[in-house]
């Protein structure tokens, strides 16, 4: 440990770019993992918010949740033998304002559930984030295909579908806009996947979230960037020890020589590169917190305390792989021949 802090005294600068160059990649790593879940929340927090279960729809659906149809009688069938199940549609829309402006939503309609909210004939309730749009309790909004009007019961946090605030209403509203009589899906809560219904395919949540096309596609590209830079992170940890490492050749074959083992010589470089990783990440888990507090209102930023933690383990752990492959030419070292190499 010595070693290792006098050796980080002797070359400040080599060490603190290092340092800057994790910094800089873990910090870009958690703003991109933060957009990346921010995202996720505003593209399916409606779907993410329910507890783990089983998702069902219709086969000749193609997996794909507004192409399918629930049989009126195979829903009756589960509904009364299921406690908690649940049959429910969403199919994107708009809302006029009485301003005439016009409003994108997701509308979604269910059987009694405590698992959405319930509303009666020409009631809505929206999501929070269209009151900041100027829509109020007791509004009055309509659409094009109903022949009603619905009047704005309350407003409910973060239920977003497709990255539009959703808006539920009654069934039978439902049914009038979009001349349907089936349900869409069927969830169970605490199902098992190895329950299944005649006609019916069944989704864990994760399977049922990557059937959204807008989902699946854009969470693979933001992770794919995020692990891309991890890699990148373990190769400049593995490049500088190894470039640190043949430059010390000669020293490390004066310690062989004296007696030092080669498992203490990894020790010093492993301590060099947790020290500079835990600095690198303690700053940059706090810039993308003041991040998070500057970020524009509307960006769907969302850095959780685990996703920090995972990512910082993440990167603990690439860093130790690529010190220690670049290490690995310390152990082939023959002090005699270091040695005279160093002198040359």
């Amino acid at each position: 440990m010595n070693i290792a802090w006098k050796e980080i005294k002797k070359n400040k600068v080599r060490f603190l770019i290092l340092g800057s160059i994790i910094f800089l990649v873990s910090l870009l790593t958690f703003i991109i993992s933060g957009l990346a879940n921010g995202l996720s929340q505003d593209n399916a927090s409606l779907i993410k918010d329910l507890p783990e279960g089983q998702f069902y729809m219709n086969k000749e659906g193609d997996e794909t949740y507004n192409l399918s149809k629930i049989d009126s009688d195979i829903q009756d069938e589960i509904i009364n033998k299921q406690k908690d199940a649940v049959a429910f549609s969403i199919q994107m829309g708009f809302l006029n304002s009485e301003t005439d402006k016009q409003h994108s939503v997701a509308f979604v309609t269910s059987t009694d559930s405590e698992l959405f909210e319930n509303v009666e004939d020409g009631e809505i309730i929206l999501d929070q984030s269209m009151e900041d749009k100027g829509i109020k309790v007791g509004d009055v909004l309509t659409n094009n295909q109903f022949s009603g009007e619905f009047k704005v019961k309350g407003f409910v946090e973060q239920k977003k579908f497709s990255h539009a605030p959703v808006a539920y209403i009654n069934m039978k509203n439902y049914k009038e806009i979009y001349r349907v009589m089936e349900m869409q899906l069927l969830f169970i809560p605490g199902g098992e996947s190895s329950e299944q219904f005649m006609g019916l395919q069944s989704f864990s949540n994760k399977d049922f979230l990557n059937t959204i096309p807008s989902y699946n596609a854009e969470q693979m590209s933001l992770n794919m960037i995020v692990w891309f830079l991890v890699v990148i992170s373990g190769m400049l940890f593995a490049i500088f020890f190894y470039m640190m490492n043949i430059q010390k050749v000669g020293l490390f074959g004066i310690l062989k020589a004296i007696g030092m083992k080669t498992s203490r010589l990894f020790k010093i470089m492993w301590t060099q590169m947790i020290f500079i990783t835990i600095i690198s990440l303690i700053l940059s888990i706090s810039f993308s917190q003041v991040f998070n507090m500057i970020a524009p209102e509307g960006m769907p930023f969302h850095l959780t305390f685990e996703t920090t933690i995972k990512l910082s383990l993440v990167f603990l752990f690439i860093g130790f792989i690529g010190a220690t492959l670049s290490g690995i030419q310390i152990k082939k070292i023959e002090p005699l021949h270091a040695i005279q190499q160093g002198e040359a």
